[in-house]
């Protein structure tokens, strides 16, 4: 960075931003990695990672990895809600979470879970029919509600028993995604009702009042470092079950500034100097408080920052296969059987050598046998829905084609072809001379269609 470009503006995101050449492939798959490093403590080790006490109990790397997550999800999700219908919307929202969480939980169920348990107990005696077996489980997180408990078989609980274990559920990491598709949903409520097209001031007034409630709870904080709000408070939705209202606010605000950038995208400026302030400023307030406050919105602008000018190599990476969504739904669940088969014993790089290696093999498994072929599918419309739309586009196209040969008609009688040519009114004299071209041309054409 030149000392000179910290003075100028490079432009605006909306100039500098382009949906084939950016750096969000990158940045998603660094923030899905930060979570497994993350994971390690926790669940290798028995504590959070170190950022966790640096900050003063503020965040951790693996949720600032969410906040980021949420970030560049409201600012791409805001854009497809503008772009397509609410149906052609809602297909590609449930095809890019579904299959792949779908798939996971095969895996991990099925697969992973009975062979931890065969390893525990010698045989698989009492694991299909066990009162919270991998058929209670995977009702109840299908749909990301997780009300189907967190382990399955008592396989993780058997694992903290014996002290290899520190954490209960097989895939901790999936509490998340129903926020995701609580954002998404309300999305494309918005959409439907014009807001984003229309009205798109209510976006950031709504990052606003989100904003007031945090500060708030910022200042009655006992701490300038520590954790505001009630985290105990929930509500219940149809098919997401129990949401945090704490998660609500936080991440609902995350998701809103990146909806904002989207929709004012041509009056943000990249700025190498706002970016170096941004930067102090995130630091700053991870250590001394405000992060809720004054540092997500620096970590907002410096994501974006970062998606822009990175170098153009870096814009290459997940352009055509993007594992960061595998990543994040395999790291956990790879952790924690890693951890229950001892593998803790080659240190914390060795270990997170091992889970970022096996994440990425079952990862790119995902990508290639579940969310790509789901993807290709985004075109997709049932025949119902293709036989209105065909009855629609015939009684549309119905008027054009009367309009049509009401003007073919008009224009053979101007020019004397066809019928004979009515004769001029008594007393009025006819022009011998046939009409020229370009003026039949002119008359004729406000009857066309284009």
């Amino acid at each position: 960075m030149r000392p000179s470009s910290l003075l100028r503006s490079r432009g605006t995101l909306a100039e500098l931003f382009s949906s084939r050449a950016n750096s969000f492939g990158l940045l998603r798959l660094l923030m899905a990695s930060a979570v497994v490093v993350s994971h390690v403590y926790p669940l290798a080790l028995g504590h959070l990672d170190p950022l966790w006490k640096r900050s003063g109990m503020q965040t951790d790397l693996g949720k600032m990895a969410v906040i980021g997550f949420f970030v560049t999800s409201g600012f791409m999700i805001t854009g497809s809600g503008r772009r397509t219908t609410i149906g052609r919307y809602s297909w590609h929202r449930a095809l890019r979470i579904l299959p792949g969480l779908w798939g996971s939980l095969v895996i991990s169920t099925l697969v992973i879970m009975p062979l931890l348990y065969h390893w525990q107990h010698g045989s698989l005696t009492g694991f299909w029919n066990h009162p919270a077996g991998p058929f209670f489980y995977l009702k109840g997180t299908w749909d990301t509600s997780l009300s189907g408990g967190w382990d399955v078989s008592g396989v993780i609980k058997e694992g903290v028993r014996r002290g290899t274990n520190f954490d209960q559920s097989v895939n901790g990491a999936l509490w998340s995604l129903k926020y995701e598709i609580l954002c998404y949903i309300v999305v494309g409520l918005l959409a439907a009702g014009g807001v984003l097209r229309h009205a798109r001031r209510f976006i950031p007034l709504a990052a606003l009042g989100l904003w007031i409630l945090i500060l708030n709870d910022w200042l009655d904080a006992t701490g300038w470092r520590g954790i505001p709000g009630d985290q105990n408070t929930y509500v219940n939705l149809p098919f997401l079950g129990g949401l945090s209202t704490h998660f609500i606010i936080h991440l609902g605000f995350a998701f809103l500034l990146g909806a904002t950038v989207q929709l004012y995208k041509e009056r943000v400026p990249v700025h190498d100097g706002l970016a170096l302030l941004s930067l102090l400023a995130f630091v700053a307030t991870l250590r001394w408080g405000g992060l809720f406050v004054i540092g997500y919105p620096a970590f907002t602008y410096l994501v974006f920052w970062l998606a822009v000018r990175l170098p153009r190599p870096f814009q290459r990476v997940g352009r055509k296969r993007d594992f960061s969504y595998g990543i994040y739904i395999y790291g956990f669940t790879v952790e924690q059987s890693l951890a229950m088969l001892g593998f803790i014993k080659y240190g914390k790089l060795g270990f997170l050598g091992c889970a970022l290696g096996a994440t990425v093999v079952l990862a790119a498994f995902s990508w290639y046998v579940v969310e790509s072929p789901a993807m290709r599918l985004k075109d997709w419309t049932p025949w119902p829905v293709r036989r209105l739309k065909a009855r629609r586009g015939a009684a549309q196209d119905a008027p054009s084609a009367v309009s049509a040969a009401t003007g073919a008609t008009a224009a053979s009688v101007q020019a004397g072809a066809g019928p004979a040519a009515a004769p001029a009114p008594e007393g009025t004299e006819q022009s011998a001379a046939p009409q020229g071209k370009d003026t039949q041309q002119s008359r004729t054409a406000p009857h066309v269609r284009a």
